[in-house]
C-alpha cells in the first residue's frame, strides 16, 4: 500500500508544481505524471489503483482555476493517507482473532508500517495481537535477495519490543519442522480473482513448507490489492530486477563474472495454498473466486 500512497502525494506535488497554469496545461501536466508513475513497478496494483483514485480526483477538481484543482489533489492525496492507515488498522483487527496466545508467527519479506501509510498488513496482525494482550513472537525471513526481512520487519519489531528471531530464508521448512513456527503471515503485491496471491520472491516455497508441516498460512492485504480483473496468478506481470541484487550486496560482488542471473522480484502462490485472505472486510478462508467476488459487494 505505501507505493500508492507514494503515487498519490507524487501526482500532488506535481499539482502543486503546475498550480498558476491554464487549466488544459495543468492536466495535460498532471496526466503525463500519472502516466509515467503507472510506468515504476508492473506488479503492485495498489500503485494503479491510487493513481485511478487521483485521476478520478483530477477530472473532478475545479475546471476554472488551477489552485483550487491542486488543492483538491493534495486533500485527495492526504485521504488516500488515511484510509490506508485505518484500513491497516482493521485487517489487524480481523487477524488478530487468528493468532492464539503464545504464537510464533513467521513472515517474509516486510508488510509493515514502513510498507504501508502505518500499522502495516501482516505485522498489522501482530501488532492488534499484542495489543490484545497475547503473548506472541515474531520468525522474520531475511528476504534475499534485498533482505527486507533483515532490514526492516526485524528493525520494526525490534523497535516495537516483539520478540523476533532472523532467519535466512533457507532454514523456513528447517524451523517449521522443529515446531518453532504457529503460523505465517505475509502480505501482497497483488491477488487475483480467484486468490492466486503475488508477492515477494520465495512467498510460494514458503506457501508450500506451510501446507506441508500443516501450518495455517495466511496473506494479510487490502481491497485495494485485489484485482478482480485478472483470473488467475498467470496473468500477474511479475517484475525482473536487476543482477547485481544477486551477485553482491553494499559494493561487494561474490558471483564471479559473465555468470547469468534471474531475479524475479515477485512469485505467485495458488489460491489452493492459501488458508485465508484477511481483508478490511474480514477473513476469506480458502479464497476462490465467488468468495473473492462477495468482498466487493458486501
Amino acid at each position: 500500500p505505501a507505493i500508492g500512497c507514494a503515487a498519490a502525494f507524487g501526482v500532488a506535488l506535481e499539482a502543486l508544481r503546475s498550480q498558476g497554469l491554464e487549466r488544459g496545461e495543468f492536466d495535460s501536466r498532471l496526466a503525463r505524471g500519472i502516466d509515467s508513475l503507472a510506468q515504476s513497478r508492473p506488479t503492485a496494483v495498489n500503485l494503479f489503483w491510487a493513481l485511478e483514485r487521483m485521476r478520478e480526483a483530477l477530472a473532478a477538481a475545479p475546471r476554472d482555476d488551477s489552485r483550487a484543482a491542486a488543492a483538491c489533489l493534495v486533500e485527495a492525496a492526504l485521504r488516500l493517507y488515511q484510509a490506508d492507515i485505518d484500513t491497516c488498522r482493521a485487517i489487524g483487527r480481523a487477524g488478530a482473532d487468528l493468532v492464539p496466545d503464545g504464537a510464533c508467527i513467521m513472515t517474509h519479506c516486510n508488510a509493515g508500517a514502513l510498507a504501508t501509510a502505518g500499522h502495516g498488513t501482516a505485522l498489522g496482525v501482530v501488532r492488534s495481537a499484542r495489543d490484545q494482550g497475547k503473548r506472541i513472537s515474531v520468525i522474520a525471513n531475511e528476504t534475499r535477495p534485498y533482505l527486507q526481512g533483515a532490514r526492516l520487519t526485524a528493525w520494526e519489531m525490534v523497535q516495537e519490543r516483539i520478540p523476533v528471531t532472523l532467519i535466512t530464508d533457507n532454514m523456513a521448512g528447517h524451523v517449521m519442522r522443529l515446531g518453532r513456527a504457529d503460523l505465517v503471515i505475509v502480505g501482497a503485491d497483488r491477488v487475483a480473482a480467484n486468490g492466486d496471491v503475488a508477492n515477494k520472491i520465495g512467498t510460494f516455497p514458503l506457501a508450500v513448507l506451510a501446507s506441508r508441516h500443516r501450518i495455517p498460512f495466511y496473506v494479510a492485504a487490502p481491497l485495494s490489492s485485489v484485482d478482480i480483473g485478472i483470473a488467475d496468478g498467470s496473468a500477474i506481470p511479475i517484475e525482473e530486477r536487476n543482477a547485481s541484487e544477486v551477485t553482491g550486496y553494499g559494493g561487494m560482488r561474490w558471483a564471479p563474472e559473465g555468470v547469468a542471473v534471474f531475479n524475479p522480484a515477485f512469485d505467485v502462490t495458488p489460491a489452493e495454498l492459501v488458508s485465508g485472505i484477511i481483508t478490511e472486510k474480514g477473513v476469506v478462508e480458502r479464497p476462490d473466486a465467488a468468495k473473492i467476488r462477495s468482498l466487493f459487494k458486501a
